[in-house]
């Protein structure tokens, strides 16, 4: 009974908030400021404890941290996409004010992609015991790309699913507002915003392979993977503008991140073995996050001030 109140719960208040914070405040297009974002990220890191709090009395200690060990996964990996998205308005020169609604349909097809994934990972772990194996290996491969990898120049046009995109479909170099498409002679094509939100989208079912799979290391209730899941999302676009806005403050963010992965691809390999207690892996995930923090702040680059 208590998931069926905490699920009409969850419901009704991200709906809410979703609806107050995308369509009455953020109806017209403007450009969003740091200390707006700031208030927003607040906000949402507020409503995810209020409901962790309320998973704690209704569900038990267990539940609760399992929740907050998932969001603080998903919202330290989701850091790593939002250089993406920066990267994407960036080669597209998508003018600081219409990013926030790129960013606004982004997150609600997230949330849609996000059900489906988790569904689907979920009955796959249930389904098939060695598939916690391949999660783990994956994981811990992608720790590895992540640490090591060279910094490469960001080329969109590479993207196959704008290639594709492209065959079909008529594109405009212009921008008509903060329209998606345009009209012209009867004949429809999509302008460079909705370029940008494809490549969002996209780039966003390449992180959900590795951030999904992180979470279903800490637990396979679908109730927690998906709110955890969806807090998380739905703090990301005033997350985007306070990084956006802080860029040169997260030097070791990355490998932070890349450690996380190997630690919770490590915890599915050994699993069967051993069961690592869920307060050790949120001391370690918190742990890792925070240092990489403190040192990106209090370690700066040569040369630099």
């Amino acid at each position: 009974m208590a998931h069926a109140e905490l699920w009409l719960i969850f419901i009704t208040v991200i709906s809410a908030m979703m609806y107050f914070d995308l369509f009455v405040l953020n109806k017209k297009s403007h450009a969003v400021r740091l200390k707006e974002a700031l208030v927003w990220v607040a906000v949402w890191v507020s409503a995810a404890l209020i409901f962790c709090a309320g998973i704690y009395f209704l569900l038990g200690k267990t539940k609760a941290l399992e929740f907050l060990t998932g969001y603080v996964i998903e919202e330290s990996l989701s850091v790593d996409n939002l250089f993406v998205f920066i990267m994407i308005f960036e080669y597209f020169r998508i003018p600081d004010s219409y990013q926030p609604r790129v960013l606004k349909w982004g997150i609600l097809g997230a949330i849609i992609m996000r059900a489906l994934f988790i569904t689907v990972g979920v009955g796959l772990f249930r389904a098939f015991d060695w598939i916690i194996y391949v999660f783990g290996a994956l994981l811990i491969f992608t720790a590895w790309k992540l640490a090591f990898r060279r910094e490469e120049k960001f080329d969109p046009e590479k993207n196959p699913v704008l290639r594709l995109f492209r065959k079909f479909f008529r594109v405009s170099t212009d921008y008509h507002g903060d329209r998606f498409f345009i009209s012209n002679a009867g004949l429809w094509s999509a302008t460079p915003l909705f370029i940008a939100l494809l490549l969002i989208e996209s780039s966003d079912v390449i992180f959900a392979m590795d951030s999904i799979p992180a979470v279903l290391a800490i637990t396979t209730d679908p109730f927690i993977v998906y709110t955890s899941n969806i807090f998380a999302i739905l703090g990301l676009r005033s997350l985007f503008f306070v990084i956006s806005g802080m860029m040169g403050l997260f030097r070791f963010l990355k490998i932070g991140i890349s450690v996380i992965l190997c630690f919770v691809g490590i915890k599915m390999l050994m699993s069967n073995f051993y069961e690592i207690p869920i307060t050790v892996s949120l001391a370690a995930v918190f742990g890792t996050l925070s240092l990489s923090v403190i040192a990106s702040l209090l370690i700066k680059e040569k040369g630099g001030k």
